[in-house]
Formats: C-alpha cells, sequence, structure tokens
C-alpha cells in the first residue's frame, strides 16, 4: 500500500524594493532577508540581497530609489509561520562609518495580487546618555547583529528604539514584474 506524501503549496514572491524617505539622509544601501516558519522552505531564487547606493532624487520628493528586484519561491505544508522580508536600510554617518539608518518588517501578503505596502523604519538607541556619547564618538551605532530579529517578538520587550520615526520605505506586492514601488509578488 502506498503512503501518500503531504501535500505542499508554493509562495512565489517577486516584485523589488523601489524606494525609501529618509529626509535627512543622503547615499543610503537597503539589505533585504526573509524570515520563516520551521515548515517553509526556498526553492528558487535569493532569501537576501543587498542593493547599490543611491542618493536622493533632485524633486520635491526628495526620494532615494533603489529598484532592487526581489525573486524568490518558498514551499511549505503548513501557513504557520509565514514569510516576512526584513529590511536593513544603512548610510555613512559623518565620520564615513557605515551605521543603520532604519530596520523594517512586513508579512508577504497573504492574497495573491498586486499589493503595495509602507515599511515603516526605526532604529536602535542607547540606553544611557553615556552609551550614547561613547556610540557617536567611536563612531559604533546600536544595531544588530542578525536583523532578523526585527520580525521576532521574542526577546524585545525591554529594547531601546527610537519610535516610529517619519522614514518609511515602499513595498510593492504583485503577480508582474509592471508594478513600481517595493512589489512583492505571491502568486
Amino acid at each position: 500500500m502506498a503512503t501518500a506524501s503531504p501535500s505542499v503549496f508554493l509562495l512565489m514572491v517577486n516584485g523589488q524594493v523601489e524606494s525609501a524617505q529618509f529626509p535627512e539622509y543622503d547615499d543610503l544601501y537597503c539589505k533585504y532577508c526573509f524570515v520563516y516558519g520551521q515548515d517553509w522552505a526556498p526553492t528558487a531564487g535569493l532569501e537576501e540581497g543587498i542593493s547599490q547606493i543611491t542618493s536622493k532624487s533632485q524633486d520635491v520628493r526628495q526620494a532615494l530609489v533603489w529598484n532592487f528586484p526581489i525573486d524568490v519561491t518558498f514551499k511549505s505544508t503548513n501557513p504557520y509561520g509565514w514569510p516576512q522580508i526584513v529590511l536593513s536600510v544603512y548610510g555613512p554617518d559623518m565620520f564615513g562609518n557605515d551605521v543603520v539608518r532604519g530596520y523594517g518588517a512586513v508579512h508577504v501578503p497573504f492574497s495573491p495580487g498586486r499589493h503595495k505596502r509602507t515599511i515603516p523604519m526605526f532604529v536602535p538607541e542607547s540606553t544611557s546618555k553615556l552609551q550614547k556619547f561613547t556610540s557617536w564618538f567611536m563612531g559604533r551605532r546600536p544595531e544588530y547583529t542578525d536583523p532578523k530579529v526585527v520580525a521576532q517578538g521574542e526577546g524585545r520587550e525591554d529594547e531601546n528604539a527610537e519610535a516610529e520615526i517619519p522614514r518609511s520605505t515602499w513595498v510593492s506586492l504583485c503577480p508582474s514584474p509592471a508594478w513600481l514601488m517595493l512589489p512583492f509578488c505571491p502568486q
């Protein structure tokens, strides 16, 4: 008697990290990675990537435009642990050191179609004035060793971070590459 193999479903995500608004910063680049549950496995594409450095546009919006493509396929037997994309934005400080300018995460949309997401960004903050001064002076601002913790709730209860500051990154999720912004396309 043949045993039935467990059925799987596929989730295809394609699109791009289109742009961001960081009014006080310029010359930024973006990294992305996915966080997903134990039953999920990538079957094609890249789970993480890093963009080029971009400068602010010269128009009124002063947007940082990356148009950074994302294309990955996951398989799973269970929707628990639905994938999230984590974005980290970095840029130079006044000393020329690369420092984090924002972290953010969003779930990949549950329904197929074109989706546009705005991701609020935040940065970790030192807990004391001495730590703030020391990190500024040494050029080593607080940052996560693994940005994937942004998508996890465990162990972040006492975290000190700047609240959702007026920095954001746009994510658009869509089934066709014609959609621009930060598009993801589950199918």
